[in-house]
């Protein structure tokens, strides 16, 4: 029976350490690596609102506004190697002698990957494309063409013979499948199968969706969809890749979109999280980015498991370029790889039934808790501590509309404005808990996406975020005029005991920290006007308008360089947003989830409790009404001493 070792968090051997991954990026231009498979384009038409009836036909007419096109398949595999830097990038397949097959050749020409491996067929073959029809962002049935192609036996014999002239020139070969009616025959399969064999000592790499038990040697990647097909049941992740691998005799790359990527070889699977993408993301094309990260950081020296956590980072890249098949340069790697984020136990996240609660309790325990004492807490301000900001997103929401659409806002259509509302939606929920002049960067970029605000009105961050504090503002002033006035008290906004906790945390000796992705003026004005200020003897830190200085990761940095990495354990943060719980698992302190109602300041809040999950939270809860408990699991009684209390065992709720 196979042993499975999990990895739950990220640690070094499943990340890249900066000069590693300088090294590998710096070794691509030195790579040369093929890729054979299904080319195809894909081709996108945004419709006008506007439509004619056509004189001829009295039909109505679809008016595309604008186009562009990218390439797709094996040819966008081939685009990411190349934008990646991989100094030798080569595409073998088969085109069409047609506009499109001329129009892969010059995308190709312009990204620098090498087409004498394209074969043209002028009978029974049309180049796939995937013509995306986008009317008010919403994608209209697809019009596809060449799925009935039929590659004929000269094309096929060209195709080998080229690709086996070349072979041994290069450091990989990456083989793609994903068309039944494609290069793909079963006289192409079986001659590339032996030319794998005579080549032993090239690795070579399948990412096919049909033919995944041909190949023998290759290493492969694919979903848990089609590992269950080729099992012939329905296994856990960890289980396929295991059998796969062991069956193949070789490395199995299995991923899972947002739930990460198992890799499993020599009778272990190790489990990898996702990276985490603020913003709206477009999957199109990621499995090909994937497998083209995978491929150019083995050939650079990197092993299985850093080569996958490199294919999430270029993966994670291209998902955010929306509507087309994007790819990822050297500097975006290294951006994202700096200080990656990933989103953990996304089963337990998404699953609430399955949550383990401590005995009569509802605090929710995702991991055990270190055996280190605290000595530092850090808290979050809004939505942990204080619910005077409650509503923000109310305010965001229709703001963002506004600038989005701008002169459009009251004329639009339902369906433009229903697209709008569903993007902002979406993109404040990614969002929550970043900074705001972040939040108004993407913003910017929104706008710019959408086209409904021409380019020269479009306004910056900084401009955006002085629209948002505005109105937002003038509703924080409504409530804090009347608790000037006596009509709402410091326990009517802020969560339920979040003050006694203070109070409880500083009486047992921890020295505190107050971390807000708001103002820090006016993080600070908020905390002295509701009373407790004073008790952060660790200091008050806001936001001070640079994306680059995030407060939590100030924070976090700065107790780390007073007591060393190695006592990470003895912090503990408070958090109801994402991205204190995710800087807090990073530096390696302990995590508490606050998956608050901040309309009745205390009760769950599901999808706080989901996003807190994702970030890394070791335990969530709803509020600190269960002071006693919640202390008492912390090792601090409220009576005095940092004793830890036992877990008395924990239920499923």
């Amino acid at each position: 029976m196979q042993t499975v070792t999990f990895v739950k968090e990220i640690t070094m051997e499943s990340n890249i350490p900066a000069t590693e991954l300088e090294r590998v990026l710096s070794a691509f231009p030195s790579a040369r690596i093929a890729v054979v498979g299904d080319v195809c384009l894909d081709v996108y038409k945004f419709l006008a609102d506007e439509s004619e009836i056509s004189v001829e036909t009295g039909l109505p007419t679809r008016i595309v506004e604008s186009m562009r096109s990218s390439l797709g398949g094996a040819a966008n595999v081939a685009a990411n190697l190349a934008s990646l830097g991989v100094g030798k990038v080569a595409l073998y397949g088969i085109i069409g002698d047609d506009l499109y097959g001329r129009e892969v050749v010059e995308h190709c020409r312009r990204a620098g990957i090498g087409t004498d491996g394209l074969v043209v067929q002028s009978s029974s073959w049309h180049t796939n494309v995937y013509t995306k029809l986008y009317k008010d962002e919403q994608e209209e049935p697809r019009i596809d063409l060449g799925t009935l192609n039929s590659a004929d036996t000269v094309s096929v014999g060209l195709l080998q013979e080229r690709l086996r002239a070349d072979l041994a020139s290069y450091d990989a070969l990456i083989i793609n499948q994903q068309l039944r009616n494609g290069i793909h025959t079963p006289s192409f399969r079986i001659g590339l199968a032996e030319l794998i064999s005579e080549h032993a000592k090239l690795p070579v790499f399948l990412d096919s969706r049909d033919y995944t038990e041909e190949f023998p040697g290759t290493i492969r990647k694919l979903n848990l969809r089609e590992a269950q097909a080729v099992l012939g049941r329905a296994e856990d992740p960890c289980t396929a890749a295991l059998v796969l691998s062991e069956r193949w005799q070789q490395t199995v790359y299995l991923t899972r979109g947002e739930e990460g990527c198992v890799v499993a070889e020599a009778g272990q699977a190790k489990v990898l999280p996702a990276p985490a993408i603020a913003g709206t993301v477009d999957p199109v094309g990621a499995g090909d980015s994937m497998i083209a990260g995978i491929v150019a950081a083995r050939v650079s020296g990197l092993n299985a498991v850093q080569a996958a956590v490199f294919g999430g980072f270029v993966a994670g890249v291209t998902v955010r370029k929306l509507l087309r098949t994007g790819t990822a340069a050297p500097d975006e790697i290294r951006e994202i790889g700096q200080s990656p984020d990933y989103l953990y136990n996304p089963e337990r996240a998404h699953s609430p039934h399955k949550a383990r609660y401590i005995d009569s309790s509802d605090m929710e325990v995702v991991t055990e808790l270190p055996e280190a004492a605290f000595a530092y807490a850090v808290f979050d301000h809004d939505g942990t501590i204080s619910t005077v900001r409650e509503g923000w997103e109310q305010v965001m929401e229709p703001l963002m509309c506004r600038v989005i659409l701008g002169s459009q806002f009251e004329t639009a259509t339902t369906e433009k404005r229903s697209t709008v509302h569903e993007a902002v939606r979406e993109f404040i929920d990614r969002t929550t808990g970043y900074q705001t002049m972040y939040q108004m960067q993407i913003l910017t970029e929104m706008v710019r996406d959408f086209g409904y605000v021409p380019p020269a009105e479009v306004l910056t961050p900084a401009e955006y975020k002085a629209l948002y504090n505005d109105e937002l503002l003038t509703m924080v002033e409504r409530r804090l005029v009347r608790f000037r006035a006596g009509e709402l008290s410091v326990h009517d906004l802020t969560v339920k005991n979040a003050v006694p906790l203070l109070q409880t945390l500083r009486k047992h000796g921890l020295v505190l920290y107050l971390a807000s992705g708001t103002d820090e003026q006016d993080v600070r004005a908020e905390a002295e006007l509701l009373g407790y200020a004073n008790l952060f003897n660790g200091g008050i830190f806001g936001s001070v308008g640079d994306v680059r200085r995030d407060p939590k990761r100030v924070v976090l940095e700065r107790i780390l360089h007073e007591i060393g990495s190695e006592k990470a354990g003895g912090i503990i943060t408070f958090g109801d947003g994402p991205v204190e719980i995710r800087e807090t698992h990073k530096a390696g302190g302990y995590a508490v989830g606050v998956a608050s109602d901040e309309v009745r300041r205390y009760g769950l809040n599901l999808a706080k409790r989901e996003r807190l999950i994702l970030a890394g939270a070791d335990c969530v809860i709803p509020d600190y009404s269960q002071l006693d408990r919640l202390l008492e699991y912390l090792g601090l009684t409220s009576g005095g001493g940092t004793g830890r209390a036992a877990v008395h065992g924990a239920s499923h709720g």
